[in-house]
C-alpha cells in the first residue's frame, strides 16, 4: 500500500513545484523591480531637492557639485542594474571616492588645522582608487564566463 502512495505523493510534489516555482520567480522579480524603482525615484527626488536648494542659495559650491555627481553615479548604477541584473561594483567605489573627496573638501574649507584626519580621508580615497584599478585590471585580464559577450561590461 505504501508503494501505491509514493507515486501519487511524488506527482503531487511535482505539480506543487510546477506552481510554486513560477509564482516565486514572479514575486521575487516584482520585489526586485519595485526596489529598483524606489531607489531610482528616491535618487531623483534627493537630487532635485539638492538642486532646488542650490538655486535658492544663488550659487553652487564644490561640495554641492560633488553631491550631484554622487546622485548621478547612483542613478547610473540603478540603470545598469535594471538593464543587466548585475551590480556594477566600480560605481559603488566611485560613489565612495566622491563622498570622501566631498567630505575632505568640506573639512579643509572650514579652516580646520591640518591633522591626522585629512591623511585618513586621503588614504581612504587612495585605497578606493586602488580597488578600482584592481577590479579593472582583473576584469580585463580575467573576464568571467558571463563576460564573453563583447558588447557587455560586467564591472
Amino acid at each position: 500500500m505504501a508503494s501505491d502512495r509514493a507515486p501519487e505523493s511524488s506527482e503531487a510534489m511535482r505539480r506543487m513545484r510546477g506552481f510554486a516555482h513560477p509564482l516565486g520567480h514572479f514575486l521575487s522579480e516584482s520585489f526586485h523591480f519595485l526596489g529598483l524603482f524606489a531607489i531610482g525615484g528616491a535618487t531623483v527626488w534627493a537630487a532635485a531637492k539638492a538642486f532646488i536648494e542650490m538655486t535658492g542659495k544663488g550659487h553652487a559650491s564644490i561640495e554641492d557639485l560633488l553631491l550631484l555627481f554622487i546622485y548621478l553615479e547612483i542613478g547610473s548604477m540603478v540603470g545598469i542594474y535594471f538593464k543587466t541584473n548585475h551590480m556594477p561594483v566600480r560605481f559603488l567605489l566611485y560613489v565612495g571616492i566622491t563622498a570622501l573627496t566631498r567630505h575632505m573638501i568640506g573639512y579643509v574649507q572650514k579652516d580646520a588645522p591640518p591633522d591626522f584626519g585629512i591623511l585618513i580621508l586621503a588614504g581612504g580615497t587612495l585605497i578606493l582608487a586602488l580597488a578600482v584599478f584592481i577590479i579593472r585590471y582583473a576584469s580585463f585580464h580575467y573576464p568571467s564566463s558571463e563576460a564573453s559577450d563583447p558588447g557587455r561590461e560586467t564591472t
